[in-house]
């Protein structure tokens, strides 16, 4: 067998592959004769078929049949002689497929990149610390008590954090546009849910009166006809409400799972979920610049047909997370291939470090991230048995572990320095 490399473009090879006419010729006559002793044809018994006979009903089936399993056969020891790793399934350009000649074809494929990982010392991570503060801890209970929070109606102006019930009519060079109007349209002030001119307009406003409110609509607003335009709003006060916040009662305290129903001890759990809340987003945030930094330290090119796989696969989940069965109504995959493109490339880096440093998953810590997982469940340990005996389930545990190992161990190698800040600027990265 003859195997040359026509064609390096990146990471595209094209591959020519050239058979010898006996190694066919050979496996069909092998093939044709074990039909022979099979095969029943009319007028003939069992066995005793004529081989020309044999050739003239089955030649072209056979043929076809061994031709196909060669390119495969071929195309893999080719591959192997070549030492190459396609990164993908071949295209596979027939040339000569005559009966009693060579076996020629291309191979074209594109290759996995040479990857030497370099520059781990230039990375820089620079981990947040936050000490989460009393006030921070009650500003996260009076969040709880606005969630259960009536409202009643005040005869003041209106200001920030009141809620306002209004008529408005908007135009656009004196025409009436969609969504430009409402009736007993209800929103909270200050909160952003409308434009910033049309809340201007509205702060200082009681139940009852009338104004014309100037609008610029934002340059990148979502609805293109209104992008940049100018509005006007006629806008009538209905209702002004403040907030009435519950009281922190015992009861309201017991609502939440506190049973002594104390004040104190619903702080102390809030501290506690904050602080979970906030050390997964230190690991989260160190993660996402170790990788930007590997990345970036790290330029390789990358397979367009794992960015295509890793598309799709990603195109797949937002179709169950969304909901979408018809592929008709899924999100183009082309929106995919940026981020698509960032994971693969990433997860070439990942794997070269595993190999590179021998790494292997923490067993402990595969078993100590299954029973965090089902500790939330009313029988963990029913549950813990049977995702530990679930090899899907526990493969993606080992791969989660894994890539924190890696994490850990990339951040060993950059260059660490810490910074301040409360737990809403963090929660806010």
């Amino acid at each position: 067998m003859q195997v040359s490399i026509e064609s390096e473009n990146g990471l595209e090879r094209r591959m020519r592959v050239q058979v010898p006419a006996d190694r066919i010729e050979n496996e069909v006559q092998v093939r044709l004769k074990k039909v022979g002793r099979q095969a029943k044809l009319q007028g003939f018994r069992p066995g005793k078929i004529p081989p020309n006979v044999v050739k003239q009903h089955f030649g072209a089936q056979v043929r076809q049949e061994v031709l196909q399993e060669v390119l495969q056969s071929t195309y893999s020891e080719a591959v192997t002689q070549q030492k190459l790793q396609p990164a993908g399934s071949p295209n596979i350009e027939p040339e000569n497929l005559a009966e009693g000649q060579d076996l020629s074809y291309v191979a074209v494929f594109e290759v996995f990149p040479e990857v030497q990982i370099k520059g781990l010392d230039k990375i820089k991570v620079q981990q947040p610390e936050v000490s989460i503060t009393p006030a921070e801890v009650d500003e996260m209970v009076q969040n709880l008590l606005k969630q259960r929070a009536d409202w009643a109606e005040v005869d003041r102006k209106a200001a920030d954090g009141d809620k306002v019930k209004l008529d408005f009519n908007g135009t656009v060079k004196g025409e009436p546009f969609e969504g430009g109007s409402a009736e007993d349209f209800e929103f909270v002030l200050g909160e952003g849910q409308m434009l910033e001119d049309f809340e201007k307009g509205i702060r200082g406003l009681k139940a009852g009166d009338v104004k014309t409110v100037k609008v610029k609509f934002p340059k990148d607003y979502h609805a293109p006809e209104l992008a940049g335009a100018k509005a006007e709003f006629e806008l009538t006060i209905k209702v002004v409400s403040e907030i009435v916040l519950p009281e922190l009662s015992e009861e309201f305290v017991k609502s939440y799972g506190i049973e002594s129903g104390a004040a104190d001890d619903l702080r102390a759990d809030i501290l506690k979920n904050m602080e979970r809340e906030c050390d997964a987003k230190v690991r989260g945030e160190v993660k996402r610049q170790v990788m930007e930094g590997l990345a970036a330290q790290n330029p390789i090119a990358v397979p367009a047909v794992l960015i295509r796989q890793e598309a799709h696969s990603m195109q797949h989940d937002a179709m169950e997370r969304m909901g979408i069965k018809d592929h008709a109504q899924a999100p183009p995959e082309d929106t995919f291939k940026e981020p698509a493109e960032k994971r693969v490339r990433l997860g070439l880096l990942l794997q070269e470090i595993i190999a590179e440093n021998k790494l292997e998953v923490d067993r402990e810590r595969v078993t100590a991230k299954v029973d965090e997982l089902v500790a939330p469940y009313e029988k963990p340990e029913e549950l813990r048995n049977m995702y530990l005996q679930n090899p899907r389930f526990l493969g993606q545990v080992e791969n989660a572990v894994l890539e924190e190992q890696v994490i850990e161990f990339l951040q060993s190698k950059a260059k660490l320095s810490t910074k301040k800040m409360a737990f809403r600027e963090l929660m806010e990265l």
